[in-house]
């Protein structure tokens, strides 16, 4: 239950990761109006009517950002998320994004399958939910990752129709004139960003995880329609050859990069493209995935990333390579996101882990400044941390329990500080 707040709230006494660096300063003060920081100091902030909430010299923080989420994704068996229809999806949907908001994810991106109902639901607090950023419907060719038929199905129209294969989630196109009306449908639709299948998969059943998808002229229509749009393309990609050729053909944003070697993770670094690892997926799915009915040959694609996922983090990480922090976790999983801070925390820094779920993603949101961050003129998107998640990252890997405080646009989700 959301907590009544004047629209003044002044936190006081507290020790600032400001979303960027290790240098956290004590005894500061944070004054929140509406849903934005006004100002934050070393020094008291004289102010009448506010709310006062003295944070003991605890660590205040952005709220963190998921940026790979599916808020239908309802089971690990796509085709029945479909067949389920929309009541169910929402159902799920509404207690996963609860789930994520109560462990201090502020902000999620909803990379396939999010939507403008969904996101006018949150705005206007029908549903407990992070701010809501989406990419619409995933953009796939025929046989594609997002083309869940199975060999044995009959072809059928598809695409926006209600006959459509997957049309909860994405949509299949075909030739330069289907990719660019189904991008600009999505972004007609209120999409952040459209999210292309660049690679094979391990939910679909008739492409192999190597197999390049789309040509050269499809993926640079779309990224067309972005860039014109003053937005982005993500590409989902395992194999090196698709994460290659999709920057070369104008892509902002890799997803998973699951098979990423050194040379290509230095020519990632190089050309400023950012990638969203997403390791919580991998091994969740390795553990639960056959008790949850996850088919034989998914499980069989999934082993064959699980030995590169951490090798792929460490080569980004030498590289340089801006990654955000993404998790993708699907059907009854979703309850396990925290899980990607102990994941990663074998290849990277607390920092820098800090960094991943904060700032780095909101420069991929395109939002620096604005989210990520603890500064005048930001969203008052906030926590606070009991402990020092610069030592112990483990602090938010306990599902919010280790949280005394979660502000969302200015209002208090959660406080134990009194």
């Amino acid at each position: 239950m959301t907590i009544e707040a004047p629209s003044f709230t002044l936190l006081e006494n507290a020790r600032i990761f400001d979303g960027y660096n290790a240098d956290c300063p004590e005894g500061m003060s944070v004054l929140v109006e509406g849903g934005t920081i006004r100002e934050v100091s070393d020094r008291p902030i004289k102010t009448n009517g506010a709310r006062r909430i003295d944070v003991a010299g605890k660590t205040l923080m952005p709220g963190l950002i998921d940026l790979h989420i599916h808020a239908y994704f309802s089971d690990l068996n796509a085709k029945l998320v479909d067949s389920r229809d929309a009541p169910y999806r929402t159902a799920h949907a509404i207690l996963k994004l609860g789930h994520a908001l109560d462990c201090g994810f502020t902000t999620v991106r909803d990379i396939g399958g999010g939507d403008y109902p969904l996101a006018a639901a949150i705005e206007d607090k029908l549903i407990r939910g992070p701010r809501f950023f989406y990419a619409g419907k995933v953009l796939s060719m025929t046989g594609g990752h997002v083309d869940y038929r199975t060999p044995n199905e009959m072809q059928h129209t598809h695409g926006y129709c209600s006959c459509g294969s997957m049309n909860w989630g994405g949509v299949v196109v075909d030739g330069v004139d289907e990719c660019i009306k189904a991008a600009r449908e999505e972004l007609r639709r209120g999409a952040h960003c459209i999210k292309i299948t660049a690679s094979g998969g391990v939910m679909s059943p008739s492409d192999p995880m190597w197999m390049n998808q789309f040509r050269k002229d499809e993926i640079r229509a779309i990224v067309n329609e972005c860039v014109e749009r003053r937005t982005y393309v993500s590409a989902h990609c395992h194999p090196i050859s698709a994460i290659r050729r999709s920057v070369d053909f104008g892509v902002r944003c890799i997803e998973h990069a699951t098979l990423i070697d050194a040379e290509t993770a230095r020519f990632v670094a190089d050309r400023g493209v950012y990638v969203v690892p997403t390791m919580s997926v991998i091994f969740v799915t390795m553990e639960v995935g056959e008790t949850l009915g996850m088919t034989a040959d998914s499980m069989d694609k999934l082993r064959t990333v699980v030995d590169a996922a951490l090798q792929g983090l460490q080569h980004m990480r030498d590289a340089g390579v801006t990654l955000g922090f993404g998790t993708d976790l699907l059907g009854a999983t979703y309850d396990q996101q925290c899980r990607e801070f102990e994941f990663r925390r074998d290849v990277f820094t607390p920092l820098e882990l800090l960094r991943q779920a904060t700032s780095n993603g909101a420069k991929i949101l395109m939002h620096e400044g604005r989210l990520g961050c603890v500064k005048a003129d930001a969203f008052a998107d906030l926590i606070v941390v009991d402990g020092d998640p610069l030592k112990d990252i483990g602090l938010l890997a306990a599902d919010g329990r280790k949280l005394d405080l979660i502000m969302r646009d200015g209002e208090l989700i959660k406080n134990r500080l009194g």
